[in-house]
């Protein structure tokens, strides 16, 4: 083998938003060191999530640059869906660092670990994006999904925020270990890492009815699920989100999620036998939603309700895969995945909006409180209550939330396109059950306060920016769908 050959040209453009994310988590660390001022630690992080969406902007609106090449085989490829990937997580970090300044004015919270923290999940979920075989993607997976560790046990002095960190921690664990025997498996039976290389591999029938390659692609999808909060990998998610302090809840239940989406659309799109994956994904599709909505109208705190319906969001996500095993056409199957993804962008912008209006309605520091604590909000805060309502409105598929509308009519689509009609009716049905819950606690917004005497806290002009640009990036992008679905399919 020549020296030539074993020398990788590295495109560094390519790598700029992954720089520009990481070298945000070295500043913050300097900053908060040097400096010792906690604003001037606020003001980088936010200055490095901003830089990081305009560079991923900027590489991703030309042609796809790939690097880390062994012949045709690439580990990391960053085009249009890899920049609107790493825009969006750097983006819902910034809102979460406005959702956060309640938290860390309170002075419980340390303001440099927790900046550095975001900083460091941002740089997980840029490279996620654009990871190209499966040892940077579970890599990636795991930088984002770390940190959140130490973010879920914040809240200093409460053991619902420790029982919530030793529980995430250990069904990650967990999740991350069948997800690595997975691809050591599939390594094993292959002989290849990288995605595409991957699909190409396992398309021989020869190998595809090898019993070890059934449990390889099972291992993969199950550890992956468990990112999602896929039913039955989901009890973590509910006790996680309500020990959370309520910033840390929105990231999980936006940016986490999507990175674990991120995640199984690569291996399922690129590297895994539809023939395989497609009917155990609609099984898991269909019991996710169902379970997801069944519970969630049971439920009367307000975080358990946003992670209950959460994880019903997560069967609506996953149903256009579920369609793949049905269809042998190229446009269909990718038409799913465009539906998948751009259903997680409408859904995360739309999740960020309400936790952000249940920040900016509960005391700095406190959690997500009782449905009853909220009950009258609006009335005494007619523009944040407004906010909340549009998002819960919103998810729940009805307008003038019209991302919403869009992201189910956008999965029913690909869902009857795919031949899988009967999936479609199940996702019509629960979304019809989904309204329950979400109208309830909205209209619970405008009612009557009576008896109730809990607090409502004044928001802050932070929260009430984060919560105003997440309602009107939400409105917009209701009324400019194709662009996201454009952007997903690229």
């Amino acid at each position: 083998m020549s020296e030539s050959s074993l020398v990788q040209a590295v495109d560094h453009v390519a790598l700029l938003p992954a720089y520009l994310a990481a070298g945000t988590a070295v500043l913050v660390l300097l900053v908060d060191l040097l400096a010792a001022r906690p604003r001037a630690t606020v003001v980088t992080a936010v200055t490095g999530a901003v830089a990081t969406a305009v560079g991923a902007a900027a590489v991703g609106s030309g042609a796809e640059r790939r690097t880390f090449c062994v012949g045709a085989d690439c580990s990391y490829l960053f085009g249009g869906r890899a920049a609107l990937v790493a825009a969006l997580v750097a983006l819902l970090v910034l809102g979460v660092l406005a959702l956060s300044g309640p938290l860390l004015r309170a002075g419980n919270t340390p303001v440099g670990e927790y900046c550095f923290l975001l900083a460091c999940s941002m740089t997980g979920g840029v490279v996620l994006g654009a990871a190209g075989d499966l040892i940077t993607l579970i890599v990636a997976v795991e930088v984002l999904t770390l940190p959140l560790y130490v973010l879920v046990g914040l809240r200093r002095g409460s053991l619902a925020s420790a029982e919530a960190a030793v529980t995430f921690f250990v069904v990650s664990v967990v999740a991350t270990t069948l997800t690595l025997l997975g691809a050591a498996l599939l390594y094993a039976v292959t002989g290849g890492l990288h995605l595409e290389r991957l699909g190409t591999l396992l398309a021989d029938e020869a190998l595809l009815d090898l019993p070890l390659t059934t449990v390889a692609v099972t291992l993969v999808v199950a550890g992956l699920a468990f990112k999602v909060a896929a039913v039955p990998f989901h009890a973590w998610a509910p006790a996680t989100y309500d020990g959370a302090p309520l910033p840390v809840a929105a990231y999980l239940s936006t940016a986490s999620k999507l990175g674990g989406v991120i995640a199984l659309l690569a291996v399922v799109r690129h590297a895994l036998p539809p023939e395989v994956t497609g009917p155990v994904l609609a099984l898991v599709a269909v019991l996710t939603m169902t379970v997801g909505n069944l519970v969630a109208l049971r439920q009367r705190r307000t975080v358990r309700l946003l992670a209950w319906s959460s994880v019903a969001q997560a069967g609506y996500i996953l149903a256009p895969l579920g369609a793949l095993a049905l269809t042998a056409e190229a446009d269909a199957r990718t038409a799913a995945y465009a539906a998948a993804l751009a259903y997680a962008v409408f859904f995360v912008l739309l999740e960020l909006a309400a936790f952000a209006g249940v920040v900016a309605l509960r005391p700095a520091g406190a959690d997500g409180g009782s449905l009853d604590d909220l009950r009258g909000a609006a009335r005494r805060h007619p523009w944040v209550g407004a906010g909340l309502a549009f998002a819960l409105i919103g998810l729940a598929g009805l307008p003038p939330g019209l991302a919403g509308l869009f992201a189910k009519v956008t999965v029913v689509r690909s869902l009857l396109g795919g031949d899988a009609g009967w999936l479609a009716l199940v996702v019509a049905v629960n979304a019809v059950i989904g309204l329950a819950y979400y109208l309830r606690a909205a209209a619970l917004l405008y009612a009557p306060a009576g008896d109730v005497t809990a607090p409502v806290a004044r928001p802050t002009r932070a929260v009430a920016a984060a919560l105003a640009v997440a309602t009107v990036v939400a409105l917009i992008v209701g009324f400019a769908p194709q662009v996201v679905l454009d952007l997903a399919g690229g």
